[in-house]
């Protein structure tokens, strides 16, 4: 169980980056929803141990995960947002390297780490190849392979599919499924979709607070009955935002179709949906936004 209570990290600029999260996350997939900015990734870098926060506590099992750094890095796979490779070496080589510095000190330890490793994540037939040259696909499975030198049983994933095709989307994403089932996995970002089809716990997290938190079905469920969809022409949308609470508008065949949230049918010419995580989502954050 990875428990986090009061974090707040403040940066010497004034910017608080975290304010006062507490969450307590058990093994299996954990998705941290929120926008760009929200706070997520000074989240993960707490607790992977790369920065200090302000206040606060972060536990993983009986390990202090602040005052005993060094003993949550050997339990830790950490596949960061963005992460450089050496140019010109191989998967196979910089994962032999990886390993040693993970502790792995036999030569056939590591051989025998580093061809399953490769065989789970798919990368077997391009493993002599440099990961400098890969796709941005195949770079974020050999980032998952890193991940999980020496069996860790916390793994942090900070915005894994930003920018991925939809075939290598689903491939990670189904990577990260078998290997969410028995430890525990946090997937940190802000596509909806990625938290629907993983997760089976979520929070949103924006200006640095976690706004909500659950199981997705049961968010959704809690929407049931409020979320009422109309098709707009643009110049019309300032005077629906006026009169109605808008959670979320997008364009279609050069119209606007509009989500609202209420108890009962805003005017005739709303029909009411079912709703889904993303109308959660934009809900959650609409209703900081108000309140700010």
């Amino acid at each position: 169980m990875l428990t986090i209570q009061g974090l707040t990290h403040v940066y010497p600029n004034g910017t608080r980056a975290l304010d006062g999260v507490d969450l307590a996350i058990g093994k299996g997939m954990f998705g941290l929803l929120g926008p760009n900015g929200a706070g997520k990734s000074t989240l993960m870098r707490a607790v992977a141990t790369l920065q200090t926060p302000t206040h606060g506590a972060i536990r993983f099992g009986d390990i202090d995960v602040i005052a005993e750094p060094e003993r949550l890095r050997r339990t830790l796979g950490y596949l960061p947002q963005d992460f450089g490779v050496y140019p010109r070496v191989s998967a196979v080589d910089l994962l032999d390297h990886m390993a040693v510095l993970k502790g792995i000190a036999t030569a056939g330890e590591r051989k025998d780490t580093v061809e399953t490793l490769l065989q789970q994540v798919n990368l077997w037939d391009v493993r002599k190849k440099a990961v400098a040259g890969y796709s941005g696909g195949m770079r974020q499975r050999f980032g998952i392979a890193q991940a999980l030198i020496g069996r860790p049983e916390l793994i942090i994933v900070d915005e894994p599919t930003a920018g991925l095709d939809p075939e290598e989307r689903n491939r990670f994403l189904n990577l990260l499924a078998e290997i969410g089932e028995n430890v525990v996995v946090i997937l940190s970002t802000h596509i909806v979709d990625d938290v629907a089809d993983l997760c089976p716990r979520m929070a949103v997290l924006a200006g640095g607070r976690i706004l909500t938190e659950g199981a997705p079905g049961e968010l959704v469920q809690a929407l049931a009955g409020k979320v009422w969809r109309k098709t707009i022409d643009r110049g019309e949308l300032p005077a629906e935002q006026a009169r109605h609470r808008v959670i979320a508008s997008r364009l279609s065949g050069g119209r606007l179709v509009i989500h609202v949230l209420a108890d009962q049918r805003p005017d005739a010419g709303f029909e009411p949906i079912p709703g889904g995580l993303e109308d959660v989502y934009f809900s959650t954050l609409a209703a900081t936004r108000r309140a700010a």
